[in-house]
């Protein structure tokens, strides 16, 4: 485990009678940057759900260190609410590094007061993201990062990554975004959910 963040062991899923996956075994390196792919309906969303303890499985193991620290976007923002200022509190967020990754994002001053239900769909996933990026985490798990994500703030994440090179796994369809980032690509089948 030295050398790993996180192993995955023979894990299965199922939602009701839809087996989604299959004796699933996985490792995240320490320093790598893993992506998994593979088609829509494979269930990659599902196991990011799974090694971030949003689910739980029907039969495996997933071993993490014991003080180890995560820190998860996933697709869906609907459930930021209140101010920027109370996110902080919340999180415990250094408000100065907060707010600069905001505006390296191109989140725009003016938006700082505006309650966060109000921002769309882009400016939510920045929000998260930018979230994030400013937890002291010793794993990411990020579920399409770039979904309503313009092509600037593209660059930006990716140049974030790429100068902070955590130990990451995520899932995105962007390929230009996987190929520079990614230092390893693991897949799924999608007829059975395995692989990896």
């Amino acid at each position: 485990m030295e050398t790993n963040a996180m192993e995955v062991k023979n894990l299965s899923f199922s939602y009701g009678s839809n087996q989604i996956l299959s004796d699933i075994s996985l490792t995240i390196p320490r320093g790598k940057i893993t992506t998994i792919m593979g088609a829509n309906g494979c269930g990659k969303s599902t196991l990011l759900k799974l090694i971030a303890g949003v689910e739980e499985p029907d039969a495996g193991q997933i071993r993490i260190g014991s003080r180890l620290k995560i820190s998860v976007v996933s697709q869906d923002s609907s459930g930021l609410k209140g101010t920027l200022e109370e996110m902080e509190e919340r999180a415990g967020l250094d408000r100065a590094l907060f707010r600069a990754v905001l505006r390296k994002l191109d989140l725009s001053r003016d938006q700082f007061d505006k309650r966060l239900e109000e921002y769309s769909e882009g400016q939510r996933k920045k929000i998260l993201l930018a979230k994030s990026l400013c937890e002291p985490s010793h794993l990411y798990i990020w579920d399409e990062p770039l979904n309503y994500i313009d092509i600037f703030t593209r660059i930006q994440i990716e140049e974030l990554i790429l100068s902070r090179q955590p130990t990451m796994v995520f899932v995105e369809h962007d390929s230009v975004f996987t190929s520079r980032t990614a230092t390893e690509i693991r897949y799924l089948d999608e007829a059975s959910g395995t692989g990896i």
